[in-house]
């Protein structure tokens, strides 16, 4: 693997964490502040949700080989 897609592949995990923990924490408010009377627990729930599945789509990402693209061709 080139360093090039290293990076890029880093870039990505990074962006989906902080996509995923804000998106978690945003849906942790919301359900703490309308059904749970304000308590934590719903916030710290949807963080640790968002992060784990950041976390599992990196490790899918890192585990996975280059995909190569590639034309099929018909026999005549």
């Amino acid at each position: 693997m080139s360093e090039g897609e290293l990076g890029k592949k880093w870039d990505r995990c990074l962006a989906d964490s902080a996509v995923k923990l804000v998106a978690g924490v945003g849906i942790g408010v919301v359900l703490s502040a309308v059904f749970f009377k304000r308590r934590t627990w719903p916030v710290a729930f949807g963080s640790g949700m968002g992060l784990g599945l950041a976390y599992a789509n990196c490790q899918h990402d890192f585990r996975s080989p280059t995909l190569l693209h590639g034309h099929m061709v018909k026999d005549q």
